[in-house]
């Protein structure tokens, strides 16, 4: 992937002093919006490309080559993207937050952007703050169009989308969700507090909303109201499927291309000094630990 052209030689110089000046450093967060398509996920990986590497590569250009660790709300996994992915890093220069956000999106690749870059407490993490998050899975569900393909999953066959609207109530609430996804270390009880399937013309979209997700919950979740939605299976057998806590139609998974982080929401207050900013405040939308693969 070619880099933007930038100024980031002056972006470098400018910088400021590093630790002996500002000690730990400042803590800040920001929102970025990724394409997938290209990454082996957000989590950095030898050898291989993610979210988490260019950013931490933009930043060490900012920090004499040293790199800073780049934490996140949800490390979704390949080809997954984000619209609303929640970083948090810090950053022993002196550049504004202001100044940062310009500074790093400059150093990007064209499928990542920062943007909102702001000043939070020394023990912020995004994982933590994160109240709820959001996916969203797109369908086209029409004649074949390679574009609109990208980022969704192409259905040729009639979609009930009222059926399918039927099952995903079935998976809202406290659940054991072992049958659809997998807790690494730790345990698989989440809150799913909203399955929303609506049809826009030829474009069908999913969104889930929970606390958190296990591995791969998202896309198993839709592979199965997709089965819904063909008319294969009903909502009492996605019912069955989540009590039965073994892999739900033999682990069947909706490809990564369709899913998107639409949304984090932050919320859980922390203490902070008197030029520091609280997460973003939630009102009445409900937005988006282990992140969904």
């Amino acid at each position: 992937m070619t880099r933007r052209k930038s100024s980031s030689s002056n972006w470098s110089e400018n910088a400021g002093t590093r630790e002996g000046a500002l000690g730990r450093g400042r803590r800040f967060r920001a929102r970025v919006e990724y394409d997938g398509t290209d990454f082996a996920g957000y989590q950095a990986q030898r050898g291989a490309r993610t979210v988490q590497g260019v950013l931490e590569d933009a930043l060490a250009q900012l920090n004499g080559g040293a790199r800073l660790r780049v934490d996140a709300a949800g490390r979704t996994d390949a080809g997954v993207h984000a619209a609303d992915q929640v970083i948090a890093f810090t950053y022993p220069g002196r550049l504004s937050a202001q100044d940062l956000g310009r500074a790093i999106d400059a150093l990007l690749p064209a499928d990542v952007s920062v943007r909102d870059v702001r000043r939070v407490a020394q023990g912020f993490h995004p994982r933590r703050a994160a109240r709820f998050r959001e996916y969203r899975y797109t369908v086209w569900n029409g004649p074949r169009s390679p574009l609109r393909e990208r980022l969704a999953l192409g259905v040729r066959s009639p979609l009930n989308t009222g059926a399918m609207a039927r099952a995903g109530s079935v998976l809202e609430g406290r659940h054991d969700f072992s049958a659809f996804g997998a807790a690494i270390g730790a345990s698989p009880i989440r809150t799913v507090h909203r399955v929303r399937v609506r049809r826009k013309g030829s474009e069908v979209t999913i969104d889930v909303v929970a606390d958190a997700f296990l591995r791969g919950m998202v896309r198993r979740m839709v592979a199965a109201l997709l089965e819904v939605g063909r008319g294969n299976i009903d909502a009492d057998a996605v019912g069955q499927a989540l009590v039965g806590r073994k892999a739900a139609f033999d682990g069947a998974a909706a490809p990564a291309k369709g899913l998107s982080l639409r949304r984090v929401a932050l919320g859980r207050r922390e203490k902070i000094g008197p030029d520091e900013v609280q997460p973003d405040e939630v009102q009445e939308e409900l937005d988006g630990e282990h992140e969904e693969r």
